[in-house]
């Protein structure tokens, strides 16, 4: 690290710093002691000030106070907190203020996502039964987060910012803990349901106008597929709705016997069967959500088939990503156990 950094003594000067900011080339020299110990931040911005100021004492361009995280926080809670402060660069120190890196968001090749994002979590959760009764079931933990919380930083780790969640059952749980989203650096609005209005029925409580294709996402799914795939994948397609899809086998666990009249044809001993199965998760032109019917109940397939009917494309996109589906028990528990993994990927 101290090759990218300026090292403070009694004979570092401006032309130093110069220098130094010239080699790096992101525009951002880290100053340290001879220690190694964090002193503070030069920009490029700095330096322009410094000379129209004709300010060319070192120590008065430094800034010593500049916002810096801890080596022992997540790339996620970096990326926060630079979206948060508006910044691209984020010295991070260890807790004696020893400097460890420079982060920055040039790194991850950070997008920023115009495209809204829908996560469904109205639902009340009744096949998790008692784990439900006061709490949510987007707000039920995964390792030591709520599953809706996941579900949120899988979109913002990708650039996404613009989100919207449908609430109903204890919505005040999931509105307490989220607010407007400035914690994670977004904006959330509420499509708050009086009455349970299906899987795609919220959609209408939608008042905003969009250009760009809307991601929706059913509160109780956990993945770790490319939203940036699917969405090139949709418009590609030129499809009016996409469905995400994944490959589903199933052993039958009996000899299974093919018959033509009583004479027996085959007999297939445990036969695998394999389906593509519907896994919640959609990309849907804002024109199509225009259509859907206002404060009724309105299901997702009944939005595909409707689709169809006014005679425009749908589209699938064949998902190979770690992918659960969290509701029951069973997947509840095998959801914490994939998330106690190293990686979280198939």
């Amino acid at each position: 690290m101290k090759e990218q950094c300026l090292i403070l003594n009694e004979s570092s000067d401006f032309y130093d710093a110069i220098k130094k900011l010239d080699e790096n080339g992101n525009g951002v020299l880290p100053i340290i002691d001879k220690e190694g110990f964090f002193v503070g931040l030069i920009t490029d911005g700095d330096i322009r000030k410094a000379i129209l100021n004709k300010t060319l004492d070192l120590k008065h361009i430094i800034n010593e106070y500049p916002h810096t995280l801890l080596d022992s926080t997540t790339p996620s809670e970096r990326i926060i907190f630079l979206k948060q402060i508006k910044r691209r660069h984020l010295p991070i120190v260890d807790k004696d203020n020893y400097l460890i890196d420079v982060f920055t968001l040039d790194e991850l090749d950070f997008k920023v996502m115009p495209n809204p994002v829908v996560i469904m979590a109205g639902g009340l959760g009744s096949r998790l039964g008692e784990l439900t009764k006061n709490t949510p079931k987007p707000m039920l933990k995964v390792g030591s987060t709520p599953l809706l919380e996941t579900i949120l930083m899988s979109f913002v780790e990708c650039g996404f910012y613009n989100f919207y969640i449908s609430v109903n059952y204890k919505k005040e749980v999931i509105m307490d803990y989220f607010g407007n989203g400035s914690k994670w650096g977004v904006d959330i609005e509420y499509l708050i349901e009086d009455k349970r209005l299906g899987t795609a029925g919220a959609l209408s409580l939608i008042k905003e106008t969009y250009k760009n294709p809307i991601i929706v996402t059913n509160g109780d799914v956990m993945t770790s597929m490319d939203y940036d795939s699917l969405l090139k994948h949709h418009v590609k397609q030129k499809s009016k709705v996409t469905m995400c899809v994944r490959k589903y086998e199933y052993t039958i666990p009996y000899g299974v016997v093919e018959v033509e009249g009583c004479e027996l044809v085959t007999l297939l001993e445990k036969p695998v069967k394999s389906f593509n199965i519907n896994t919640g998760i959609y990309v849907i032109e804002p024109e199509i959500i225009n259509r859907i019917p206002r404060d009724v109940y309105y299901d997702m397939t009944t939005l595909f088939e409707d689709v169809a009917k006014i005679n425009q494309k749908r589209c699938v996109f064949f998902m190979r990503d770690y992918w659960i589906d969290v509701g029951q028990v069973k997947e509840l528990e095998q959801a914490n156990m994939d998330f106690s993994l190293p990686p979280f990927k198939e």
